[in-house]
């Protein structure tokens, strides 16, 4: 789902002349509060879906639904009686088991089936219900009509939980149907989308019914079907081991011109896609488009509902079909391992076909992000579905989290993290939380990963960096000290880049930031006239500044002073106050060099011309406390 945010909405497009696409994004708006109702969902956890078949009488200019739902389950434990989500809106006619009507209570959104008999374990067995009635329509609208062009328009959009709107359901991410078909009768003027493949279309005088199937597993909210009088085209992806993807579209008769103008933007996309990660996961069905009013997109499995064909927003909805459609978020606290994936994927589009857009786009998520000084990307209120769908949070920063992995872990070993994490055989066609992606990741990579994700992921804020630097010779000293946007993070460890230019030269060099204040040493030889902090917007951070000078080398501490700083022969030490103490000098990596105990000289020389060049810390320990001050050997 394109930048939503649920409970909340607001649409605001704009448009690129010139032949280039449209988009619209959504953001969070007070004047647009939708009916989201809190509901209490089935947990389910005496069956496992094994497969639907969906049958639905379906009029686009009417609100209202009418047919049936068999479910085909499996149980996991002694079981006489099966709950499905549905609302008390709805009503429901009959259930059928073998063939008979059984007993059933439907009450605050349960369908409670009682069968006639308990079945074992491990029993394989069918249901189906019998139902009609007008869909509620909570949250974006999850079953929904309107008119293009005054021709009715029906579609459906169920995330995160409001399939239960519209059709029996068990609401959980992870228990997945292996399989469904779709079966729509409807008028014949018009057609009908969903998922899968389309088997047939069957008519009857002025009806006809439409037949999708779909053999791949399926969680509940990306069933979709979506019925007007759609025109129909196809764009064709050639895939890297020879094959042919189909791109169905179906798209409003009086837009298919410009539609037929931007959907081929697609194929690139993919192809991008099935480079970087893994090949298009559904593969033997199709990927499409289909048209609907709803100020966004979302990313129904195979075939992606979108409001028109911009490039960003037909990028984030396809890279769903990995990153939310092959490996779904197993809670929605983990809603980020959706779309933080697709948000940053649509990123890395820009990257590699409009890179003249990916400074811009990566400053504008930044911006966005740091707009607010708080905020986990680890959703916190899963009953709140505006902080589920959150732009700034579970999109942009979750986006962002991203690429600063990409950054500390280099490219190679990034995507071919994310190609295990999307192979993993108890992940794929299945679902993933948090710590396993965490686990592909340093599995791959072999680094422990826990430090970056407690204060990218579950903690909050991000930093702002205080660069100051100065040149003698060619010798160069960077100081970095950071501030925390949140007191939840005192210190965000990152390797921080800088660049520096001057004299017609430029490098960039990449410091390990373990603390603020830390000191470090680099050999440039030519003069600096300019430092850059973070020239590629790698890391999340704001309010960055850059200084000639660097304080902590000329300003004494209130116990002693160390001069000259920097110092090539000899360092002199003046103590203050202290009758006695102890005297440390250690290397930047902590390596002890100098140690002497009971020091009661006021002043105390130092040779240092046989030591390495760099930074070393003089601390002093007396009365129960310790200073240090950084010193720079040349």
């Amino acid at each position: 789902m394109k930048k939503t945010a649920l409970l909340l909405l607001a649409v605001f497009c704009f448009a690129k002349t010139n032949a280039q696409y449209q988009e619209c994004k959504r953001s969070a708006s007070a004047s647009a509060i939708l009916n989201v109702p809190q509901r209490m969902l089935t947990t389910g956890s005496n069956y496992d879906v094994k497969y639907h078949r969906f049958h639905w009488q379906i009029d686009p200019s009417q609100l209202y639904i009418s047919g049936s739902v068999m479910t085909l389950f499996e149980t996991k434990s002694n079981t006489n009686q099966l709950e499905f989500d549905l609302v008390s809106a709805l009503t429901v006619d009959s259930v059928m088991y073998h063939s008979a009507t059984v007993n059933f209570s439907h009450v605050n959104d349960i369908l409670t089936v009682m069968l006639p008999a308990t079945l074992p374990v491990g029993t394989l067995d069918s249901v189906e219900i019998v139902y009609q009635g007008v869909p509620p329509g909570s949250g974006f609208g999850s079953f929904n009509t309107s008119t293009h062009n005054g021709t009715p328009v029906l579609w459906t959009l169920s995330e995160p939980f409001y399939s239960s709107d519209w059709w029996p359901c068990k609401s959980l991410n992870t228990d997945k149907a292996d399989s469904i078909d779709v079966f729509v009768t409807t008028d014949t003027s018009y057609r009908v989308a969903s998922n899968g493949k389309l088997m047939n279309e069957i008519f009857n005088g002025s009806e006809k019914t439409v037949h999708w199937k779909s053999n791949y597993p399926i969680s509940s909210y990306l069933v979709a079907i979506a019925v007007t009088n759609y025109a129909e085209y196809s764009d064709y992806v050639p895939l890297a081991g020879g094959d042919s993807l189909q791109v169905l579209n179906y798209v409003y008769p009086e837009d298919l011109a410009t539609a037929q103008s931007q959907t081929p933007q697609i194929i690139p996309i993919i192809q991008l896609y099935d480079s970087l990660t893994i090949e298009y996961p559904f593969k033997n069905e199709k990927y499409g488009h289909a048209q609907f009013n709803w100020g966004g997109g979302m990313e129904h499995q195979t075939m992606s509902f979108v409001i028109n064909y911009g490039q960003s927003l037909i990028a984030h909805e396809c890279a769903h079909q990995w990153f939310g459609d092959l490996v779904t978020c197993g809670s929605w606290e983990d809603i980020w391992l959706n779309e933080g994936f697709a948000t940053y994927f649509e990123g890395l589009t820009k990257e590699r076909y409009f890179p003249a857009q990916w400074y811009s786009w990566k400053s504008q998520k930044i911006s966005n992000i740091t707009s607010q000084p708080d905020g986990s990307v680890k959703c916190t209120d899963t009953t709140d579905v505006s902080r589920i769908f959150n732009g700034r949070l579970t999109y942009d920063k979750g986006s962002y989290l991203l690429h600063m992995l990409r950054w500390k872990l280099g490219d190679a070993v990034f995507f071919q993290a994310l190609r295990d994490y999307l192979n993993d055989p108890a992940l794929k066609f299945g679902y993933a939380k948090t710590p396993d992606l965490i686990q592909h990741l340093q599995n791959t990579s072999g680094q422990n990963l826990n430090v970056f994700f407690d204060q990218w992921y579950y903690k909050q804020g991000y930093p702002a960096y205080q660069v100051n630097w100065s040149q003698n010779n060619q010798q160069v000293y960077v100081q970095i000290n950071q501030t925390t946007s949140d007191p939840s993070v005192t210190f965000f460890e990152m390797p921080v880049p800088v660049k520096f230019s001057g004299a017609g030269h430029d490098t960039t060099l990449v410091f390990n930031h373990t603390f603020s204040g830390q000191l470090f040493t680099a050999t440039i030889p030519w003069p600096v006239s300019t430092v850059e902090f973070d020239p590629d917007l790698w890391i999340l951070s704001a309010n960055n500044q850059v200084s000639l000078g660097i304080p902590s080398l000329s300003h004494p501490t209130t116990s002693f002073d160390i001069y000259p700083n920097p110092v090539k022969d000899n360092l002199k030490i003046e103590i203050r106050n202290q009758s006695s103490g102890q005297l440390v000098i250690s290397d930047a990596a902590g390596k002890i060099l100098l140690k002497e105990d009971a020091v009661k000289e006021k002043t105390k020389n130092i040779s240092v011309n046989n030591w390495a060049k760099g930074i070393y810390f003089v601390s002093w320990y007396a009365d129960g406390k310790r200073e240090s001050k950084p010193v720079i050997i040349e």
